[in-house]
């Protein structure tokens, strides 16, 4: 996969961007500016990127792979070593779809009714492929999406959610934030090792 150099990056315009940030040459950013970058970030090949007025942070040691994308107007956070697979769709805005108001950009807005709400990615999350993610929700730390899986509310810490709508299935092991310590040779900080 062929990814853009430092200079082709720069030249993109993001608000801040890391060491080691690896960005294929077939993705596509849309506010760039609004678009911060930790270190170690790797953006796959025909993925979205298109940042509202509440920008895209992304953490540090995080993977978004292949045909996924990141859109709307609010905040949306991947937080340090989270990861989204293959065609994962993460929206911090949605239309109405009640019919009480019109649908799609091409509207004028005073007859849309547009709800934009931050998402919010926490650490060591996995997103698993196909899964959709909609506006106003958190992923606690450590916790584990499945594939193909609609996330509509609010995930707790440490656990594997899946279905349509996502449902609990099981804890996670908390074992990557003892990995983690370890990668920085830090002391492990966490009460268990499941």
């Amino acid at each position: 996969m062929p990814f853009l150099d430092s200079s082709q990056v720069a030249v993109l315009g993001f608000k801040s961007v890391g060491n080691g940030v690896l960005i294929s040459d077939r993705a596509a950013i849309y506010g760039a500016e609004r678009i911060s970058l930790g270190n170690n970030v790797r953006i796959d090949d025909f993925c979205l990127l298109s940042a509202g007025e509440g920008g895209i942070e992304i953490g540090n040691y995080i993977h978004i792979a292949a045909y996924s994308s990141l859109i709307g107007k609010a905040l949306i956070r991947l937080m340090d070593f989270s990861g989204l697979s293959s065609r994962v769709s993460v929206y911090s805005s949605s239309d109405d779809y009640s019919g009480k108001s019109m649908t799609n950009p091409m509207v004028p807005e005073e007859f849309r009714n547009v709800k934009s709400k931050p998402v919010i990615i926490g650490r060591h999350v996995i997103v698993g492929a196909g899964a959709v993610l909609l506006p106003g929700i958190e992923i606690g730390d450590g916790s584990a999406i499945g594939a193909l899986s609609l996330v509509s509310k609010s995930v707790e810490p440490g656990v594997i959610v899946s279905g349509n709508p996502a449902r609990t299935v099981t804890k996670r092991s908390d074992r990557i934030f003892t990995l983690e310590a370890a990668m920085f040779g830090l002391p492990n900080q966490t009460k268990e090792d499941n």
